[in-house]
């Protein structure tokens, strides 16, 4: 099934109704969608070289609507998106469940738009970051200490801001769609995740009503808001990239006094999603449902 295809049900609007704002990670190519392996080998469906950014609104099972909205962010390093196993995937989970999920396609550093010279920076990438995290004594703590470069820091701000303007504009038509503006959460993975918790750090106007960063997410220098929203996080033990930063996001976020949930898996490394891996983690997103109905939003 396209692309085209999958989108074409639902309904899919710009995020912002001008050029976006800056910083902007930069030019880019056009926009590319192509097919790569999951953490499970599965094949999956990802996007590279976003500069047009949307939500694509999701709605709720009818029978089993609840008015709550949740903003669903996938990852991919700032330099694509995985668009189906960690964007699509939980879109549906969360519709059939009585959910109006909004899938927000966020603006990405550029990349080659040939294949071949794309899959050479991505080898590239993975082995500098690789001898990175094996040359540490101590494994990283702060996003700062592996992926603090002049462009990807430009990337995650563009996705933030992008991820404030799709919670405002859930806000401002939240009739339209069935959501109740104070009951309107955010769920992302891996670079989203770092996206999700810039919001829950800075939302540009009322908190989040809750926030899941899955494998991600740090305070990134800043403080823990007086009213920061409930967290749930879940991530792989043997991340060896970004578990020990997950871990002291939650740390934080429980010593400033508030509340979060915190899940850690002993197998499952990084990017899991909603690929099925035959391991405890893949009942992270049941888990998820369960701390959403503990809160009041189900």
């Amino acid at each position: 099934m396209s692309l085209d295809t999958i989108e074409a049900a639902d309904e899919v609007i710009a995020l912002w109704p001008g050029a976006p704002p800056e910083p902007s990670p930069g030019g880019v190519g056009p926009e590319i969608s192509y097919r790569n392996l999951a953490a499970s080998g599965a094949m999956t469906t990802m996007l590279r070289n976003v500069v047009t950014p949307t939500l694509t609104v999701f709605r709720a099972d009818p029978a089993k609507a609840n008015g709550v909205g949740v903003i669903v962010a996938p990852g991919g390093g700032w330099r694509l998106l995985a668009w189906e196993h960690e964007g699509l995937d939980v879109a549906r989970w969360l519709a059939a469940r009585g959910y109006t999920a909004f899938l927000l396609k966020y603006r990405l550093r550029p990349t080659e738009p040939d294949p071949d010279d794309y899959a050479r920076g991505v080898a590239e990438l993975t082995a500098r970051i690789t001898a990175q995290v094996e040359s540490m004594t101590k494994p990283a703590r702060s996003s700062a200490e592996l992926l603090g470069d002049k462009a990807t820091l430009r990337a995650r701000a563009a996705a933030a801001d992008d991820g404030r303007r799709a919670l405002a504009l859930v806000r401002e038509r939240a009739a339209e769609w069935g959501v109740k503006p104070d009951k309107i959460g955010m769920i992302g993975f891996s670079a989203g995740a770092f996206l999700t918790g810039d919001v829950a750090l800075r939302p540009g106007g009322p908190p989040l009503a809750f926030a899941a960063p899955i494998y991600g997410g740090d305070l990134a220098g800043q403080s823990v808001p007086a009213d920061g929203p409930p967290l749930f996080i879940a991530v792989a033990a043997d991340d060896r990239l970004l578990y020990k930063v997950v871990e002291q996001f939650f740390v934080d976020w429980s010593d400033a006094g508030r509340p979060v949930e915190f899940h850690v898996f002993a197998h499952g490394g990084h990017g899991f999603g909603m690929s099925r891996m035959n391991l405890p983690v893949d009942r992270w997103i049941d888990l998820f449902g369960d701390w959403l109905a503990d809160l009041g939003f189900a």
